[in-house]
């Protein structure tokens, strides 16, 4: 019998106020040197980062390209074609596995690619909110630590609390979580190797629906197994343990036909490898669904254009995080004059804005240089504009 249970949960909190002497200048300076050398390190990350990623999403791309002008689609997955060893292979069809996978704890089976087991425990959680303010030439903190219980999926280890009396939790769980993969996974006739199982990550969470309680002091609540003398109400310690599947390889009356996947990788007897092209880049593509070649380089080239815009990104705000750290000193220098202070400030972010903007786009520029140098000459002049935009917003001086 399924039983749905709803987390009453608790929620304690306390307040811890600490004061410590306004910093002089020479400490505030020190602070500000400190900062300025972690400013430089992060500045000239900035730069591998953003060269680095041009060369990979140029190599990428290239590479995506020769593997669409060689790829062989199969018209028959049930056989393996001695032509087409060592070349590069498209295929789709429905996961198979030879042998179900299984948690004996708790008489469950399943045809699937993976099984993975999450257990939770019932545990106190510390959250901490803090606000700074001065108060008779000290600087104070105010904190508030509020804890709560909550199901989690680690150990959240009470001993760092800042009050751990009366929310102490237990140093480990009972049961352990774990995920099972099926050592042999085939579409059609082919194996697939361990990098194209990786991918097989989408995973769903089973209903426990049909399922028995497989021991006394376990009672299924929804689509979870409860180890707990009152779910309802559960107290710190209580585990709960739910399931989740990904690739399904077999049809099953509850969860429908297996899955079917399509992939693109180099044939090796019956098995499907990975495939390097001429820049290096391995090839070893899969995807959910039943998906033609072009649109599966095209969903390949769109990661690859994600994951070049999200570095750019990063590389950007590193740098920008760094000039901001390096001007540092500038802005403690005035600190104690308010609305000077605010106005430099505002300058150094403007200035710290161009900067990384225009170093920016010369490094990616230079990252071009190799490949499309028309491309990396049209960036390098478009790496001038931030600094000339900036240039013509200070106004001209009079002259007398």
């Amino acid at each position: 019998m399924s039983r749905n249970f709803s987390d009453t949960g608790s929620k304690k909190e306390h307040v811890k106020i600490t004061s410590e002497a306004k910093p002089g200048f020479l400490e505030r300076l020190s602070e500000t040197s400190g900062g300025m050398l972690m400013g430089l390190v992060t500045f000239l990350l900035s730069f591998y980062l953003l060269f680095t990623n041009e060369g990979r999403a140029l190599r990428t791309a290239k590479s995506l390209d020769e593997g669409l002008s060689l790829v062989i689609p199969l018209d028959n997955i049930h056989s393996v074609s001695q032509q087409n060893e060592g070349r590069l292979v498209h295929l789709a069809g429905a996961l198979s596995t030879s042998k179900p996978l299984f948690d004996p704890s708790y008489g469950l089976t399943i045809h699937a690619v993976k099984l993975k087991r999450t257990v939770e425990m019932y545990q106190w959680v510390e959250y901490e909110d803090s606000r700074e303010y001065e108060e008779n030439g000290e600087i104070k903190k105010e904190t508030k630590y509020t804890y709560n219980t909550e199901w989690k999926s680690e150990v959240v280890n009470s001993r760092n609390f800042d009050r751990e009396i009366g929310h102490k939790n237990p140093s480990a769980m009972a049961v352990e979580s774990f995920t099972a993969v099926s050592p042999n996974v085939q579409v059609g006739s082919f194996v697939l190797s361990k990098g194209l199982v990786d991918k097989i990550d989408d995973f769903k969470q089973l209903s426990l629906s049909n399922l028995e309680d497989p021991h006394a002091d376990v009672t299924r609540g929804g689509d979870y197994f409860y180890h707990s003398e009152n779910p309802r109400r559960p107290e710190v310690g209580d585990l709960r343990v739910s399931f989740f599947y990904a690739g399904l390889s077999g049809d099953d009356p509850h969860l429908g036909s297996a899955d079917k996947v399509t992939v693109i990788a180099r044939q090796k007897g019956d098995q499907l490898v990975p495939y390097h092209t001429k820049s290096g880049v391995v090839l070893q593509i899969l995807y959910p669904g039943d998906l033609s070649v072009e649109e599966v380089f095209q969903k390949e080239h769109e990661s690859n254009t994600m994951k070049t815009w999200a570095l750019r990104a990063a590389g950007w705000l590193a740098m920008f995080v760094g000039i901001n750290l390096m001007t540092r000193i500038v802005y403690t220098l005035v600190d104690w004059f308010p609305v000077v202070r605010d106005l430099v400030n505002i300058g150094l972010k403007a200035f710290a804005f161009c900067v990384a903007s225009s170093l920016s786009l010369l490094t990616i520029s230079v990252g071009w240089l190799f490949y499309r140098p028309l491309w990396a000459l049209l960036i390098g002049l478009l790496s001038v504009v931030p600094i000339v935009v900036a240039k013509s917003r200070v106004p001209p001086k009079k002259h007398q």
